[in-house]
């Protein structure tokens, strides 16, 4: 027996390295070797791993040669070029089946649900809706509408009488004053197909090219078509100094009611969510501005600027903290009117550089002042009385409040409830879930938030609210059927006031009573130093006008 070549002891002597190739008629493995002089060993089985279980691979031809070797029974090592094809061959398998397509089945089995622009509905019939426009339009002269003619062309889509202003001005009627049909058709055409309900058409409407939200400023072309063309404000035609304050008032009341998130942005979300476009709707129906107190009421401005002028000594169009401790007969307490010029509920430059808010701001403070019943007011006195900001009011925050509170009431020679006892009170009234603090969802799910909040830095509705029996109050918040909210209450019997003391003959500062009256409807009549003095630019027809941008990045408060 030969020797075993050096360095390869499992090789026997004198054999060859790689396999001979295979001639036509081969000698049988086992005699050449007999011929050699190696004695025959036990012959070995063909491994399973070495068969190759794909048989695509016989359809290599530069590895037949090699896999005719293998069925052969040859037992050799696989050479470097073999494995290397082989390699190479598997790699190509592997990155052909990742490129095959899924298998649609997969996407169709899971229906759509998240329809951020409406759910898209079969039944309207776009090609019906267009040719009903074409017809509206052919009334006019040379197939164009002003801006007089969109209440027919609002009705012939379908859309609400007061959104004529918001389409006039999307196919570009505010700048050739008038619309050509093709330009509405196209315009009205891409909105039909890709926004499937009101709210995503409104917003579509009014807003800027490249948003899919709505700012304060978006809202003054739909609000300045209102004040020009609602009978219930006729009488505003001729005194074109208020239509800013009364837009701006309205324009934050939106902002207050719809934009839960807080962040000076309405999404569509948000406008469905709301009531907003069924008061739009209602403008067409109700004659009375003062019916849709929800957003509309001229009496709501009237008194939420008369309180605001009031308030607003030195007639700058803004009020400092001095200014805003006399609203009520100083009711609130100077730790919570620091809170509202801090910036906890307010975002401008005139609050953190002067110390100043405007008449926006005031707008949020009243209506949250007055009704601290409703998400938003909640929201706001929360967030004044969160003095770290951490989402919850500790024990500490509130005492911090309370003490004021009890050193007023000494003064008015009450005695005030020590604040343990003061504490066990709220804590049975709110009953938060966390114990040794109060959240945001605590307050909301309390029906007596506005007891709390007076509690704590209110000395006047506080004194009220002790002098009613617990029950008493109960029954009240859960009182069925459609009663006036807190907010209604106190602007109705604040207008009537107001009203009553103007039919007195009372003289008021600056004569601006009589000049702002309703009553008379004659307001371009009376024009003395305040009707002439601007409180904002009065925008234009269809214009613009310089508002104030309510914006709040505090995630932690958001509604839950």
């Amino acid at each position: 027996m030969e020797r075993p070549e050096p360095g390869r002891p499992d090789r026997p002597a004198g054999r060859s390295r790689y396999p001979e190739p295979a001639g036509p008629d081969p000698a049988q493995p086992r005699e050449r070797e007999r011929e050699r002089g190696v004695r025959p060993g036990p012959r070995r089985p063909v491994r399973a791993d070495m068969r190759l279980r794909e048989l695509s691979l016989r359809q290599d031809p530069d590895l037949r040669q090699e896999l005719a070797s293998l069925a052969r029974g040859c037992d050799f090592v696989l050479p470097s070029r073999f494995k290397k094809r082989l390699k190479a061959f598997r790699q190509v398998q592997v990155q052909t089946k990742k490129e095959e397509p899924l298998p649609p089945a997969s996407s169709e089995s899971i229906p759509a649900f998240y329809f951020p622009r409406g759910r898209p509905r079969d039944t309207v019939n776009i090609d019906a809706v267009i040719a009903k426009i074409e017809r509206t339009f052919a009334q006019f002269p040379h197939e164009r509408a002003t801006v007089e003619d969109m209440g027919c062309v609002a009705k012939a889509c379908g859309c609400p009488l007061y959104w004529k202003g918001p389409l006039f001005c999307s196919a570009g009627g505010e700048r050739t004053g008038s619309v050509s049909v093709h330009k509405f058709v196209a315009m009205w055409r891409k909105i039909l197909q890709n926004c499937h309900d009101d709210a995503a058409k409104f917003v579509h409407l009014l807003m800027n090219p490249g948003c899919n939200y709505l700012v304060q400023e978006d809202f003054v072309p739909f609000l300045q078509d209102v004040v020009n063309t609602h009978p219930g404000l006729a009488f505003l035609k001729e005194a074109s100094e208020f239509h800013s304050r009364y837009i701006t008032t309205v324009i934050q009341r939106i902002f207050y009611t719809v934009n839960r998130s807080w962040s000076g942005r309405i999404t569509c979300a948000e406008l469905r969510r709301s009531t907003f476009l069924q008061n739009v709707a209602l403008l067409e129906e109700e004659a009375d501005i003062n019916q849709l107190t929800e957003y509309f009421s001229y009496e709501h401005f009237y008194v939420i600027y008369c309180k605001f002028w009031e308030l607003d000594t030195d007639h700058d169009l803004l009020i400092d903290s001095q200014d805003l401790a006399r609203h009520n007969d100083h009711a609130l307490s100077t730790k919570m009117i620091e809170r509202i010029f801090s910036g906890a509920v307010t975002r401008g430059r005139k609050v953190q550089k002067e110390g100043k808010i405007s008449y926006a701001d005031f707008v949020w403070f009243l209506i949250s002042e007055e009704d601290k019943k409703t998400p938003t007011s909640i929201e706001y006195w929360f967030r004044c009385m969160d003095l770290d900001g951490d989402g919850a009011l500790s024990m500490f925050e509130l005492e911090y409040f309370y003490e004021e509170q009890c050193r007023r009431l000494d003064s008015m020679a009450i005695e005030a409830l020590p604040f343990e006892d003061c504490l066990c009170q709220m804590l049975d009234l709110v009953k938060p879930q966390s114990e040794g603090k109060i959240t945001l969802h605590d307050l909301k799910n309390c029906k007596l938030a506005n007891v709390f909040f007076d509690t704590f830095f209110n000395i006047e509705k506080y004194l009220d609210h002790e002098q009613k029996e617990q029950v008493s109050l109960l029954r009240e918040s859960e009182s069925e059927g459609p009663e006036l909210s807190d907010w209604e209450k106190y602007a109705a019997e604040e207008y009537d006031i107001l009203v009553a003391e103007e039919a007195a003959g009372e003289p008021w500062e600056d004569g601006y009573e009589a000049e702002l009256s309703p009553v008379d409807q004659k307001l371009s009549v009376l024009r003395s130093p305040l009707a002439q003095r601007p409180f904002f630019e009065a925008p234009s027809a269809l214009g613009t006008v310089d508002l104030y941008e309510y914006a709040c990045d505090d995630a932690d408060l958001q509604p839950s």
